[in-house]
């Protein structure tokens, strides 16, 4: 929202023109344009295999804490 400044012409009062300018580009400086960054050494895993990577680990911590739980460990 911005404030419009009204100013008298021949219909009237009518609002001056604004001009919306984005503040964000005066707030960014020129050294965090930082260029991409490449690694050699990472190999890209697919959605699938990362999904079923941490549905595992959270399976196998359930499992443990089930065990843990059921066989007197944490009370």
């Amino acid at each position: 929202m911005s404030l419009k400044l009204y100013r008298p012409g021949p219909e009237g009062l009518e609002p001056s023109p604004t001009v919306d300018r984005d503040y964000r580009t005066q707030l960014r400086s020129s050294r965090w344009r930082l260029p991409a960054l490449r690694n050699p050494e990472a190999q890209p895993v697919s959605a699938a295999g990362g999904i079923i990577l941490f549905g595992g680990l959270g399976l196998l911590t359930f499992v443990i804490l089930l065990v843990g739980y059921g066989a007197g460990f944490w009370r």
